[in-house]
């Protein structure tokens, strides 16, 4: 707990549809004494938000700063030990705040889904921040917390088995929630700019986008990216994963960050579970083909308004019930350089885009402010950042992380 800075938090964007249900798992889940702000564009709207709270956060103040105002982020900045952010599409509003946590040494995290802005944010920023000692860790909700963890904790206890290294894993998703309004919006603002520079489809489609030394890789074997349905030997068909094209370069750059800990023959894939049968078939084919029918909507006019109509709108979200009874579960199995395998789960009840992604950004949030972390500074991932700090924090607040021998 820094005593040199007004506030040990500042949630930013407090006021958006997730931002409120960070700052409610706050309110409720910070320990006593630790000094919180909300911040966002109107302060009517914060204030708000924050009348609402549980009795927690009612006393919070409220910082006023526009995404476009440089000045008022980097006073922002420079008030907090920890900044967390959840306004976005962060390509379009994210790269000033980014920079300013960097130069003053702010903790940053957001909740990003988009390679195209980590990318830039890793370019502008990770140089600063290590003169800094920032840490500037994107992807902290349902994208990319699980399948960072998951892998992260395969690989170490596998070497703590005396096991080896990683050669080929691959995590299964399962999940029941509602249409994340924020998803769509990076998705469609990602569309636009893979249409503005054609050059860009490229870097999106680069399996190490992310890597620090994309030079070095991708060692001696291929990545386990997913384009079409596939059935494993048990009969259990599988869909491409929506969030794989990014959770995958996270997860690669763990490893690269890392000296390649997790291994230099390290291949990585993510699917989403369609069931077994005539079902399981069906499923997993529709899946895909409504996967590639929305990716070229969204690049034409004339569909892409018609979409528009019916896809959630930035800053909604479900309802409460949807919330509270979706859930999530990512099971990695991965078989080490030794021929042993392992087996790991990351799960968590709740919608993940809304509930449990609420959950990951709070606790990453405390966790970057109050916790004794991994000596790194730098544009960094949860895995790298955070590593067993947020997991034993995300364990106790009722996710789990296990992972066991097959």
């Amino acid at each position: 707990m820094s005593t040199e800075r007004a506030h040990d938090v500042v949630l930013y964007g407090a006021s958006g549809f997730v931002g409120r249900l960070v700052a409610e798992h706050l309110a409720v889940h910070a320990p006593a004494g630790t000094r919180i702000a909300l911040a966002g564009r109107t302060r009517a709207r914060v204030e708000a938000v924050r009348a609402a709270l549980p009795p927690g956060g009612r006393g919070w103040p409220v910082l006023v700063a526009d995404a476009t105002d440089p000045v008022a982020l980097a006073d922002l900045a420079r008030s907090t030990a920890a900044l967390v952010t959840t306004v976005g599409p962060y390509a379009k509003h994210g790269l000033p705040l980014v920079e300013a946590c960097a130069r003053a040494g702010t903790h940053y995290a957001d909740l990003t889904g988009e390679v195209l802005f980590v990318r830039d944010a890793v370019r502008a920023a990770d140089a600063l921040a290590r003169e800094s000692g920032a840490r500037i860790v994107h992807a902290c909700g349902y994208d990319s917390i699980p399948s960072d963890l998951a892998v992260a904790e395969l690989a170490r206890t596998a070497r703590e088995a005396g096991a080896g290294t990683l050669t080929d894993v691959q995590t299964v998703a399962t999940a029941k929630g509602g249409v994340s309004g924020g998803t769509v919006d990076s998705l469609r603002t990602q569309v636009a700019a893979l249409q503005a520079d054609p050059s860009l489809r490229a870097v999106v489609a680069d399996p190490y986008a992310l890597s620090p030394d994309r030079a070095a890789e991708p060692g001696t074997r291929q990545p386990r990216d997913a384009s079409k349905p596939s059935r494993d030997a048990s009969g259990r068909w599988t869909a491409p994963f929506v969030m794989a094209p990014f959770n995958t370069r996270v997860v690669r750059r763990s490893n690269a960050l890392q000296d390649w800990a997790y291994g230099r023959e390290f291949a990585y894939g993510e699917v989403m579970a369609a069931g077994k049968g005539v079902t399981g078939a069906v499923t997993a084919a529709a899946v895909t083909g409504g996967l590639l029918a929305a990716v070229s909507a969204m690049s034409l006019k004339p569909t892409a308004a018609l979409l528009d109509r019916v896809l959630p709108a930035p800053g909604t979200g479900p309802d409460e019930d949807t919330r509270e009874n979706g859930f999530f579960r990512m099971v990695t199995t991965g078989t080490t350089t030794s021929g042993r395998r392992f087996r790991s789960t990351a799960a968590g009840p709740g919608d993940p885009g809304y509930a449990a992604t609420a959950v990951m950004l709070g606790q990453t949030a405390l966790a970057l402010a109050l916790d004794d972390l991994p000596d790194r500074a730098g544009s960094l991932t949860p895995a790298t950042a955070l590593g067993t700090v947020l997991v034993d924090r995300l364990r106790a607040a009722g996710h789990t992380y296990e992972v066991t021998e097959l």
